[in-house]
């Protein structure tokens, strides 16, 4: 079996676990539709403009939806030790991982569409100045916190804390991402031109990029440890 295929299969299998049980799809829907109505009921409409703040209650509410699907990666399979018995496969350590970033990604990913939907039915945003462009910054922000949080999201499966370490371990790693995503955000919600946002969008590449990168490198270590 090749190697992208190895990556396939597991991605594959973590989906359809998934959605035969649609836990953390669950899980992360409601709460970010939790969200959505209380910063609804919360906000008086006359004094605050929603686009300004939009940005921000978006990455919030994405990370920490996030962290309710992807720290449960590990734990799920944990349970029965399914986990060891992968890891006693022939397959490498970096394809695991890969396949454990693309599977989170793929759901996630759902719920950042699904989370966009509500923002946009509870505040009734406009997304339609640059729609291609804020899709481009929601996954590459999307992508670099899924290969961090899945790294992470391994070390902590191990540890004693459980699911309550990862945001201390995750937190200081993911503060410049999400300056530069929300910032990103903000700025093409009220309408700023693509040129203007083009370097933050850059830079959230390479987040993501270097954290695929240094995750499949150094989850090795984390696992064997």
């Amino acid at each position: 079996m090749s190697w992208f295929r190895m990556i396939l299969t597991i991605a594959g299998k973590d989906l359809l676990i998934e959605f035969r049980t649609r836990q953390r799809l669950a899980t992360m829907a409601a709460f970010a539709v939790m969200v959505a109505i209380l910063f609804n009921f919360s906000i008086d409409h006359s004094i605050v403009q929603i686009q300004d703040i939009a940005a921000g209650l978006i990455w919030m509410t994405l990370i920490f939806t996030g962290l309710l699907g992807v720290g449960r990666t590990f734990q799920i399979e944990s349970e029965d030790e399914a986990f060891q018995g992968l890891l006693l496969a022939p397959v490498p350590r970096d394809a695991v991982f890969l396949g454990k970033v693309l599977s989170n990604f793929l759901i996630v990913g759902v719920i950042v569409v699904f989370l966009m939907a509500v923002f946009g039915f509870f505040f009734q945003l406009d997304y339609g100045a640059h729609p291609f462009a804020l899709a481009i910054t929601m996954a590459w922000g999307t992508l670099g916190f899924v290969a961090l949080a899945t790294l992470f999201g391994a070390v902590t499966s191990v540890s004693q804390l459980g699911e309550s370490l990862l945001p201390l371990l995750l937190f200081p790693i993911l503060t410049p991402m999400i300056i530069f995503g929300a910032s990103a955000t903000h700025r093409l919600l009220i309408g700023r031109p693509v040129a203007e946002v083009a370097p933050n969008i850059r830079i959230l590449a390479a987040f993501a990029l270097i954290a695929v990168f240094s995750g499949a490198a150094l989850f090795r270590f984390v696992v064997e440890d």
